[in-house]
Order: structure tokens, then C-alpha cells, then sequence
């Protein structure tokens, strides 16, 4: 995973799209199904992790602007 569109895929692969035209919020729900993902044993940690520096790098982004 190395990149928002990598993690957007992966999660699409459980049919969860998220689009709410506010990227902040999109991100906020990102992380969140990326935790619940986790949580539930369908990710390894190593790709936990950088779903995670992803999404934290864009909300660095976001904030920088």
C-alpha cells in the first residue's frame, strides 16, 4: 500500500466506497474502517500500519493548506 487510492482499493474490496465530497470526513472514515478492519483479523499489522501513515499524511496535507 502506497498510496490514499491503495487504501481506497482495498477497502472497496468489502464494497465500502467513501465519498462524502468533504475529504476530512472521508479520511475520518477511512481510518476508521481501516481500525474495524483491523480489529476484525482482516488485515496484517504491517499493512495496518501503513493504511494508517497514509491516511496521516493526508490529513497533514489537508491541514498544510
Amino acid at each position: 500500500m502506497n498510496s490514499i487510492a491503495d487504501v481506497r482499493k482495498w477497502l472497496m474490496q468489502f464494497r465500502l466506497v467513501v465519498y462524502t465530497k468533504d475529504r476530512s470526513v472521508d479520511l475520518d472514515l477511512m481510518e476508521e474502517e481501516v481500525r474495524e478492519a483491523h480489529a476484525a483479523g482482516l488485515m496484517e499489522q504491517k499493512m495496518y500500519q501503513q493504511a494508517l501513515l497514509i491516511i496521516k499524511h493526508e490529513k497533514n496535507k489537508l491541514l498544510d493548506r
